[in-house]
């Protein structure tokens, strides 16, 4: 037997509560996983509150990360013993996830566990951590340098955004980060930002094009904020797109792009090769000081994800939450 938390959806409402299930309702996959933590992510929010349609069928066990130790397993890349991390695959989404002692999956989902980090430390990173790593390296490779100006981060309180000025401060870069929670400045700049932007000069409707401030941009918001940013990049700059807290629509102009050659570059975690997902994670190895992973995180037991998750989507939570599912 294992405790998970299980989503079950008996009419319009989903039900989220801690439970006991037997290995035998483990789903099919090549590799079990004695998880030692998960995390609760914004999509997690959405899934166990039921505030969007993000679960695909009942009974889930939610959870889109883990980081644990390998079982059992009938892939010749994996063996018992073998410390390992997942993001995203539809894993709490269309396969039971992350908030449970045990999961079952492909392994062609997993990347070995780099030895910089223990599990707890992984979760501490995550999908946001992951997917922060993963808008650096597009900016990056859109030929975005430190010399050429600061990187305005959105959504800087949480998941994706305070890692993403971690990184980027380590690497060199000016950081600006834009946020709704004033009283964070001193959180925010302990990460490494150097300036502190009120997100309501981003999220309401602006101008086609603004003064050029920014060389590049990692943007976790959508709407209006990441309209405003794409016009107030410089000639030449970038930016990385990866949520959508505000919205999904664009308001945008076309003139950032044709007036001044920027980039927007879109970054899906979710599916992304294992090459790329090998890459991001030993890049987090050596571009994150993991020192500041403790002022990031809140460590919580497994039966209080289910209130959390309602706080993440009411901006309550700063940083990342790790789920201690063995407490």
């Amino acid at each position: 037997m294992f405790k998970a938390i299980i989503l079950e959806k008996p009419d319009d409402a989903v039900e989220a509560a801690v439970g006991e299930l037997n290995d035998d309702r483990l789903p099919d996959g090549d590799v079990t996983v004695q998880v030692d933590f998960s995390t609760i992510n914004y999509k997690d929010g959405l899934a166990i509150t039921g505030s969007a349609p993000v679960v695909r069928n009942y009974p889930m066990v939610p959870g889109i990360d883990f980081a644990g130790t390998v079982e059992a397993s009938d892939n010749s890349d994996y063996k018992t013993g073998d410390k390992v991390v997942l993001n995203g695959w539809g894993v709490g989404e269309r396969h039971w996830g992350g908030l449970s002692q045990k999961a079952r999956v492909k392994g062609e989902w997993l990347v070995s566990l780099p030895s910089a980090f223990s599990a707890e430390q992984a979760m501490s990173i995550g999908t946001a951590g992951y997917t922060a790593m993963l808008c650096v390296m597009a900016i990056e490779k859109n030929g975005v340098t430190p010399d050429q100006g600061p990187i305005i981060v959105t959504g800087a309180n949480g998941g994706v955004g305070s890692v993403a000025i971690a990184i980027l401060s380590k690497l060199g870069y000016e950081v600006h980060a834009s946020t709704g929670r004033a009283s964070e400045a001193d959180f925010l700049k302990g990460l490494g930002a150097s300036e502190i932007i009120d997100r309501e000069t981003l999220s309401n409707p602006g101008r086609p094009l603004g003064k050029e401030l920014y060389a590049g941009g990692i943007d976790a918001v959508g709407s209006h904020t990441l309209a405003n940013v794409l016009s107030q990049i410089k000639y030449g700059g970038a930016v990385a797109a990866c949520g959508l807290a505000q919205g999904m629509d664009l308001p945008a102009s076309v003139a950032p792009f044709i007036l001044r050659g920027i980039t927007l570059a879109g970054v899906d975690s979710v599916m992304a090769s294992k090459e790329v997902r090998t890459e991001a994670w030993n890049r987090l190895a050596t571009d994150l000081d993991i020192s500041k992973l403790e002022a990031l995180t809140t460590k919580v037991p497994l039966a209080d994800a289910i209130g959390v998750a309602g706080d993440i989507l009411k901006g309550q939570v700063r940083g990342r939450v790790v789920v201690d599912v063995n407490a």
